[in-house]
């Protein structure tokens, strides 16, 4: 899991907060990712579920994808579908993926690198891994994740953000046991590259086994941990997590996240995925590909995209196949 390294006794530290001014979260509930497949067929876990809307607000829904290592031939990808009313984060921590949208958006990201889509009024997109990729296979690994939008801006324009793994701001925790790579929002006042309509905080941490990591956490946002890799505990009740679990923090002002000593022969640190939001606090009407506030508002995104009011496939798409709309659950 390479995403992004660096040298953490030369980077910026963060202060363990004091509990009598940030007060540690207590974590409400620890569940587990069920798996399922995505696409053309890859696999994913699927990171809420079973995790009621009101406690992940701002945030819809999070797959994390593979980790898979495929075979020649094997590596899958999307076809052709819409969106409307949300953001897309793909983070690709092993691997490559490629995207190209309707709006102009695209481009290839890799180990590190994370593609911001605001889909707002409305796009198609596809994802797929490279040509090369797919002759060869390879290790795959990565994260997909929805932001809400805001009624104010379910029909701003579609936009898109090329985040290099190289742009996150790199930190480490007060003792340099752990690695931070904050990829959008603000941690301790060190700002990540990701432009976001609703205010949220995504890091990406990696703790070295039998290190403890205390975070200050903006009191006004949720806090979820998922764990990407290895193992240890979440809050100050040290409550035993693992890969593919995610931690859902009660309030308070700081996180208190632990490795174990011993981790996993193929997972040597435990690696956890932390978001915060500014919760929306707005009706969530979710139909596959649209996010809305109101059930009239999905028929009408569907009647958009039937019509090709979403945007139209551009002359150098890439070969798919046709199919029903992804996503729906």
């Amino acid at each position: 899991m390479p995403a992004v390294t660096a040298d953490t006794l030369t980077l910026p530290r963060v202060p363990v907060p004091d509990p009598a001014v940030a007060a540690p979260r207590p974590v409400r509930s620890v569940t587990t990712a069920p798996s399922g497949f995505e696409g053309e067929g890859f696999p994913v876990r699927r990171a809420f579920a079973g995790v009621p809307q009101a406690m992940l607000d701002p945030f819809i829904h999070m797959d994390q994808m593979g980790e898979v290592e495929y075979a020649p031939g094997e590596p899958k990808g999307t076809s052709w579908h819409p969106h409307r009313g949300f953001e897309t984060v793909t983070y690709i921590i092993d691997g490559i993926f490629e995207h190209q949208d309707s709006h102009g958006g695209g481009g290839t990201i890799s180990d590190g690198d994370t593609q911001w889509m605001t889909a707002g009024s409305g796009l198609l997109h596809i994802e797929k891994p490279p040509e090369h990729l797919v002759v060869s296979g390879g290790l795959f690994h990565g994260i997909q994740l929805w932001v809400n939008l805001p009624r104010a801006h379910k029909f701003h324009l579609p936009r898109y953000q090329d985040i290099r793994a190289r742009a996150a701001s790199l930190l480490t925790s007060d003792d340099g046991g752990s690695l931070l790579r904050v990829i959008a929002g603000d941690l301790d006042g060190h700002a990540g590259p990701g432009i976001t309509f609703t205010p949220i905080t995504l890091v990406h941490a990696t703790i070295s086994p039998g290190a403890r990591l205390e975070l200050p956490w903006n009191p006004g946002f949720n806090a979820l941990a998922y764990v990407l890799a290895g193992q240890g505990s979440v809050g100050a009740e040290r409550r035993p997590v693992r890969k593919g679990q995610l931690a859902v923090f009660g309030a308070g002002g700081s996180l208190t996240l632990a490795a174990d000593t011993s981790q996993p022969l193929a997972e040597p640190n435990l690696e956890v995925l932390l978001l915060g939001g500014q919760p929306i606090r707005e009706p969530v009407v979710h139909y596959g590909p649209f996010v809305m506030n109101t059930r009239a508002e999905i028929i009408q995104a569907m009647e958009d995209y039937q019509a090709g009011r979403l945007g139209v496939i551009p002359d150098e798409r890439v070969p798919h196949a046709d199919g029903p709309l992804p996503g729906k659950e």
